[in-house]
């Protein structure tokens, strides 16, 4: 059991849910956030707080709060993450921006913010969970692996500049869960003009392993594990098991060799 003080983003729903609940049950004191609380009226699994990655003002706010209720900040959990899908030419600007806002910029305001309170405590772990998908680029997904690919990599960085203070960092790179992540996802219109023909039959399948992914509950054990762990390291994943070895064949097999293999799995 652990009194620990927890704060997940994105803590409404979906994994940042099933990580927050799992954790209380294991005695945490956990904390999530979410955009509008008056959305979630009948929420009562753990307190949510107000907060909005893309807002300073927002994110300031709600750890000041945090910090008057509890007085420290043990783990964060930057969670908030949005989806997007569609052909790099097609897709939207302003679309592109909100992606890297949320799943990038989001988490490095959040770190930036909790980072006083753990230089003071003289510990602290952030947690960021990324993508099995940042660490390759997946057609039709480029934006959203490139958004998870720079969280991965800038936390390598940030974890060699906060050591001294006792602070760790780790990523968490889960695969395909079963959530509600298709339905908030930014997709790109399959337009029947659109030269990239395979895109509706792409974006079809991406739903589908999201609709067969395994229970999130398997994501809040994993995370369980990093906080118990006297000494985590940088990188972990959690998933079905070619999707976690994708990770490694991108690495040994020849590019090109590996190009293929996704090629055929997305039938292009």
């Amino acid at each position: 059991m652990s009194d620990k003080v927890v704060l997940i983003t994105g803590g409404s729903s979906g994994i940042g849910k099933a990580i927050g609940s799992y954790l209380k049950q294991k005695g945490y004191r956990v904390y999530g956030t979410t955009r509008s609380i008056s959305a979630h009226p009948d929420f009562n699994d753990f307190p949510l707080l107000e907060l909005d990655v893309r807002e300073p003002k927002s994110i300031q706010t709600a750890i000041h709060r945090l910090l008057e209720k509890e007085g420290r900040v043990d783990v964060l959990i930057n969670n908030a993450g949005v989806g997007i899908t569609g052909p790099l030419e097609e897709t939207p600007e302003n679309a592109i921006m909100n992606a890297f806002d949320i799943n990038f910029h989001g988490p490095l305001r959040m770190t930036k913010a909790v980072l006083p309170q753990m230089r003071k405590q003289k510990n602290g772990l952030i947690i960021n969970i990324t993508s099995i998908a940042g660490y390759m680029g997946l057609p039709y997904r480029g934006i959203y692996s490139a958004s998870k690919g720079a969280l991965e990599l800038v936390s390598e960085a940030l974890r060699m500049e906060v050591r001294s203070f006792g602070i760790t960092v780790a990523n968490l790179a889960p695969g395909d869960y079963a959530t509600n992540i298709a339905a908030g996802r930014f997709h790109t219109a399959a337009s029947k003009d659109s030269p990239y023909t395979t895109y509706a039959d792409t974006l079809n399948a991406l739903n589908d392993d999201v609709d067969q992914g395994g229970d999130p509950i398997e994501v809040a054990k994993s995370i369980l594990k990093i906080i118990a762990h006297p000494s985590p390291k940088i990188h972990y994943k959690v998933g079905a098991f070619l999707q976690k070895t994708s990770v490694s064949l991108k690495r040994l097999l020849p590019q090109k060799v590996f190009e293929k293999m996704l090629l055929k799995h997305y039938k292009l």
